[in-house]
């Protein structure tokens, strides 16, 4: 048989992580973290959430700023989200991709910690509900759904959809200033407004310290996030957190559920997912049940696996009978070094709002591989425009 080993490297390099029991391509295990390498299709390391935590931040210093009182406050946020049997990991993972989509940092992920702790079911009894804790005009007014037996407030899709999309509003009206959106998104944007102007600041010379007439709550709100920061950021000298983080992480989406389903319970069984999990991440559905409407209805749920298209499954089965022939024994690095030799190396040029992460997930890499390639660190800031090296050593 004739064989084109550009098309061989491609196929190789883009191989399903289903298909290692057949063939392993050695990589750097200390580049790659540990649950990255065997973890399930529709999981992602804890590890590289926080990865894309940090890369998203638009003030990652812990220098000052940074109080001990709220650091004494939230200190038990990072064991919440090393904890397997607790749902923060996943849950903040969901709203990190979602602010990281939106072009916003990643401090405003921080957000449902301050106000519900991270749990979609919060109420608050002068009436806040749900991950972002709306009160329900206010709810109604970023279009968020709630009718009998359905409090969209408690459903981190339709929250988490409203609340992203205020916070890229009040980050646009306070000229990119995340501490002036996060006041605003505690007390008004027309109130922190009405300060600006009594303390004579505009929101592009903005002291949010020395900004009058707001309460206590919403001067803290700035410190409260910073100390989150700090104490999620410097868990990395932490080996023992790391390790509990380092390990898969259901990844979540928000999934149409059919027309015809009216227990939570039913569809779930249908996925093969866990029912009492994905009640309990939503909460906005009555007792598990779905009410029939016009609209679509949407549930966080563990994202599908990916399934291997006909082009994918006869590409496996041509490149396996290639490295299993009944007269020739080539190992997998053989291979791989072959094609490696011969085939032209891929680049990628960085577009406005990525990430190594989201690069790496695109062409089925390992963000550590991806970066030792390219001679940078997690720390590294990516540029549009730059060209990364996809291939090689």
């Amino acid at each position: 048989m004739k064989v084109h080993w550009t098309w061989l490297l491609a196929c190789v390099l883009t191989w399903p992580a289903n298909a290692q029991d057949k063939v392993k391509v050695p990589i750097d295990p200390a580049s790659v973290p540990a649950a990255e390498t065997n973890a399930p299709p529709n999981t992602r390391s804890g590890r590289e959430i926080y990865q894309r935590f940090r890369e998203g931040l638009a003030d990652p210093t812990c220098d000052a700023g940074s109080s001990p009182r709220w650091r004494a406050h939230f200190a038990n946020a990072p064991k919440q989200m090393a904890a397997k049997s607790d749902d923060v990991m996943p849950l903040f993972g969901y709203v990190v991709d979602a602010v990281r989509e939106a072009h916003l940092p990643t401090e405003f992920a921080l957000i449902p910690f301050v106000e519900s702790g991270y749990k979609p079911g919060a109420r608050s009894a002068s009436g806040p509900a749900g991950l972002w804790q709306f009160i329900g005009v206010t709810a109604r007014n970023h279009q968020i759904p709630i009718r009998a037996g359905y409090d969209g407030r408690l459903s981190p899709v339709d929250s988490t959809k409203a609340a992203v999309r205020y916070l890229k509003t009040l980050h646009g009206m306070f000229a990119g200033d995340w501490r002036l959106a996060v006041m605003a998104y505690n007390a008004g944007e027309y109130r922190i407004l009405q300060s600006l102007r009594r303390s004579g600041q505009n929101a592009r010379n903005a002291q949010p310290d020395k900004l009058v007439g707001l309460s206590g709550i919403t001067q803290a709100y700035v410190h409260k996030l910073r100390a989150l920061s700090c104490l999620i950021e410097q868990a990395e000298n932490r080996d023992d957190w790391i390790r509990a983080i380092d390990r898969p992480v259901p990844l979540l989406s928000a999934e149409v559920l059919p027309a015809h389903v009216t227990q939570l319970d039913a569809w779930a069984a249908q996925r093969g997912i866990d029912a009492a999990a994905l009640k309990r991440m939503n909460p906005a559905f009555t007792n598990g049940r779905v009410q029939r409407v016009d609209r679509a209805q949407r549930v966080l749920a563990p994202a599908p696996a990916p399934a291997a298209t006909p082009a994918t499954a006869d590409a496996q089965s041509v490149v396996a009978a290639i490295l299993s022939p009944p007269d020739v024994n080539l190992t997998p690095s053989i291979v791989v070094a072959i094609a490696t030799d011969t085939a032209e190396a891929r680049t990628h040029t960085v577009k406005r709002g990525e990430s190594a992460s989201t690069i790496a997930r695109k062409y089925k890499l390992a963000t550590g591989d991806l970066l030792r390639r390219n001679g940078l660190t997690v720390q590294s800031t990516l540029k549009p425009g730059m060209t990364l090296k996809l291939d090689g050593e």
